[in-house]
């Protein structure tokens, strides 16, 4: 259900008169969160422009053309915008050197939010994380309003945080920046569920049990960003209630409640190896929600599934 507000309407029935499907553009289609997004877009009737590198490998779902090239070139980022309501950046090479992540991230997402100002979109929806709040052992709870880490806390927290503050530069556009914490999601590039486990395996096992480890299955996150892209989250004057109308809003977005105890307990005894418990001060708050429930949105997969599918993943091959 639509929920009060001044927004632009892209979809669904508005004054008695039906609206035509709303139009996205999803860079990095192909990736974990992308294709997610792909799947929860298509199942509200939108018409999807998968932004990728490679030919070929955008979701073969009804709805989704195929957009080849790199979205911060500046032609393809007006001829995907054009025409666009929504636009949705999941695209950020955390992994890669700093220079590479500098111009991906902070150079190169805000061309296509210029280009989606310039097009009259309604709507940029981008990937942030919950990994550029502060989160240290006698912080308490993060909400919104967290402190950010400070420059020099890592390539990729410094280069995520530079991208937001790039892109709430961009003005005349209605921002939101989703802030997910762990995401968990079966897939050969998910972090969580295959590259962690990976480094599990080789050693890397040591953590004090009792630390928070916030979590949010990829199938939720995709429906809390499809449902700001098509506008069943209705823009308001109080980020409480909605994004706030050319302006940036950051939300966050996380499952229940979970520790390192939860996450690296199933890794290890699916992969039949011990952890290393220590005992080191720790961050034990939890993400704040209240803002992504406000908006409408809750979770729907349990921490017992998402645990389920991590260990089924984990030993199908063994």
């Amino acid at each position: 259900m639509l929920r009060g507000g001044h927004r632009r309407a892209v979809a669904g029935r508005v004054d008695g008169m039906v609206a035509s499907p709303p139009v996205v553009v999803v860079t990095g289609a192909n990736g974990l969160v992308g294709a997610a997004v792909c799947r929860a877009l298509v199942e509200r009737s939108a018409r999807v422009r998968a932004v990728v590198r490679r030919a070929g490998s955008a979701p073969a779902l009804h709805g989704v053309t195929e957009h080849v090239g790199d979205f911060a070139d500046e032609d393809l980022a007006r001829a995907v915008t054009r025409g666009a309501d929504a636009v949705v950046t999941t695209v950020h090479p955390m992994g890669s050197s700093r220079e590479v992540q500098h111009r991906v991230g902070v150079e190169g997402t805000p061309v296509l939010a210029r280009a989606a100002r310039d097009a009259g979109v309604a709507r940029l929806v981008h990937l942030s994380t919950a990994g550029v709040y502060d989160r240290s052992a006698g912080v308490g709870d993060v909400a919104e309003d967290g402190a950010l880490l400070p420059e020099g806390s890592g390539d990729y927290p410094d280069t995520k945080n530079a991208t937001d503050a790039a892109l709430a530069q961009v003005g005349g556009l209605t921002t939101v920046l989703v802030r997910p914490p762990a995401i968990l999601g079966a897939g050969d590039t998910s972090v969580w569920n295959t590259l962690r486990p990976q480094e599990v395996r080789d050693g890397e096992r040591r953590v004090n049990p009792a630390k928070s480890w916030p979590w949010v299955h990829v199938d939720d996150l995709a429906v809390l960003v499809a449902d700001v892209a098509t506008g069943a989250v209705a823009t308001a004057d109080d980020p409480e209630r909605g994004p706030v109308p050319g302006s940036t809003t950051p939300v966050n977005v996380a499952g229940e409640p979970a520790t390192w105890r939860d996450y690296l307990g199933t890794v290890t005894d699916a992969l039949g190896v011990a952890p290393e418990w220590t005992d080191e001060p720790v961050w034990t708050g939890q993400l704040r929600t209240d803002r992504a429930r406000g908006w409408g949105w809750a979770p729907r997969v349990s921490l017992a599934q998402a645990l389920d599918e991590l260990r089924r993943g984990l030993t199908a091959g063994r």
